[in-house]
């Protein structure tokens, strides 16, 4: 998910360059939404891990 994220971002900046401002701020939506459902996943994940007393490193 994090690298659909990195891909989005970088299709924003590209589109933004080349002057498609529409195309660059619905990537860049797009981009922030997979970045904040990665951050929320990976910390239910810390959570879930440390519930079973397995390592969360």
């Amino acid at each position: 998910m994090l690298g659909w994220a990195i891909v989005f971002i970088i299709l924003a900046a590209i589109a933004g360059w080349l002057g498609f401002f529409v195309l660059a701020s619905l990537a860049a939506a797009i981009a922030k939404i997979l970045f904040i459902v990665f951050l929320v996943l990976l910390v239910v994940s810390f959570i879930i891990r440390a519930f079973r007393g397995q390592s969360v490193v």
